[in-house]
């Protein structure tokens, strides 16, 4: 799968699946307001990690695929579930640059703010690359092994449905 940008997607959203989007956005953020002021910045700064519009994109990211699928004529439901997933593993990697953004952040804003925020932006940028690429070789490398174990003729296969013979 290659990144791209895909403005017509736009499209396919209706109003109020935007408005849900924004509204659990809204509350997720302010969710993380109320913790951190309970319990201190700290503690408050972890739930910041949960990217405050994730929820309910996974969501509507599969009601639109099963919708795309039955207009198709199809269930859906097994693709809007890879979708999703597929959108889940992305937000992982994408956490994991945050992680690292946030190490070298806090271990260079005492030298200088924007040289911190330089090499953090670097280091996002490095991370969240660098385990897309790897995570794309797993999964060609994989697909690959997949395809050769269904084309060893070297094992018997056994049958689909048993059955006895008359």
């Amino acid at each position: 799968m290659l990144i791209r940008i895909s403005p017509s997607a736009l499209k396919d959203g209706k109003w109020h699946e935007y408005v849900i989007r924004f509204a659990l956005g809204g509350a997720a953020t302010a969710a993380t307001g109320l913790i951190a002021k309970a319990f201190g910045p700290a503690i408050g700064g972890l739930f910041l990690a949960l990217p405050a519009i994730f929820c309910a994109s996974v969501t509507l990211i599969e009601a639109h695929e099963i919708r795309r699928k039955r207009q198709q004529g199809f269930f859906g439901e097994r693709r809007g579930r890879e979708a999703a997933a597929l959108d889940t593993v992305g937000a992982v990697l994408g956490s994991l640059g945050m992680l690292a953004f946030a190490a070298v952040f806090s271990t260079l804003v005492q030298l200088s703010v924007a040289t911190a925020f330089a090499a953090a932006t670097t280091a996002w940028l490095v991370v969240s690359v660098t385990a897309w690429a790897i995570r794309r070789k797993l999964r060609v490398a994989a697909t690959a092994r997949k395809a050769a174990g269904r084309c060893d003729t070297a094992r018997p296969q056994p049958p689909l449905v048993s059955s006895r013979r008359r």
